[in-house]
């Protein structure tokens, strides 16, 4: 597979839609972990990540930055994205989060848990569900990543893909995406993740991204580093609107 380089394939793509990005730092000593969202709407540009605190474990979610403009189902765009279940931290672009966090608490496996969800009901797009598993634990590091679609848009019929990594190499991460790029309705993302460069520390790979990302589209992104060695981790979270 092609090795690409993240910020290429952002600055090609005005519409990537939500996306993730799992793998290892170049020095070996990080797992890397990022989620973003991006928005054609107001509603779907009205949002910016928080942190919560809920039963001592940190959750990140997206929050409507003006409550006045929420419109439509607000559960497609206001979830938790982003929760800690011991060694393992789940990343989705939607309410599929408690999903796989309840499962996985029930001893589910991650692939498991996902079989009661498909993609979103905002046709005619069916926006495809993206999620991430990241699990560090004594050093080592593995991560997972699904995408739930539409069969080429076809409502009735759900496709569910999971790609695991057992020992990931340094500085390199796989990228999934929600839409092939702009469109009306958006195409859903086609293939393997894709393989990119995972360079640099937290904060130049943070402003990578972040420049990268179409200026008019971009709402908000999240970065974490977790230490191998100890667990611990580092994040970064940017807002547009502020």
């Amino acid at each position: 597979m092609k090795m690409n380089k993240l910020e290429d394939l952002l600055k090609a793509n005005e519409y990537p839609g939500r996306g993730i990005v799992a793998g290892l730092s170049d020095d070996g000593k990080y797992a890397v972990s990022a989620y973003w969202t991006m928005g054609r709407s107001a509603g779907s540009r009205n949002r910016i990540f928080v942190v919560e605190q809920e039963n001592g474990t940190e959750v990140i979610r997206t929050k409507a930055f003006d409550p006045s403009l929420i419109a439509g189902d607000p559960s497609l765009i206001i979830y938790a994205a982003v929760r800690q279940l011991g060694n393992s931290t789940i990343v989705t672009n939607g309410d599929q989060t408690d999903t796989i966090y309840e499962g996985m608490k029930k001893g589910e496996t991650f692939e498991q848990s996902l079989r009661v969800r498909k993609y979103e009901h905002d046709a005619p797009n069916y926006t495809p569900r993206i999620s991430s598993l990241l699990n560090v634990e004594k050093g080592k590091f593995d991560y997972a990543i699904s995408i739930l679609k539409s069969d080429n848009g076809n409502g009735d019929n759900t496709l569910r893909f999971t790609y695991t990594y057992d020992a990931p190499l340094k500085g390199q991460g796989r990228f999934i995406h929600t839409y092939m790029g702009n469109g009306n309705p958006l195409p859903s993302f086609e293939g393997e993740p894709e393989l990119v460069e995972v360079k640099g520390n937290i904060d130049d790979f943070t402003n990578m991204i972040w420049s990268s990302l179409n200026e008019e589209n971009k709402v908000s992104l999240f970065v974490r580093y977790i230490d191998l060695a100890t667990g611990k981790y580092e994040e970064r979270i940017l807002n547009k609107n502020k």
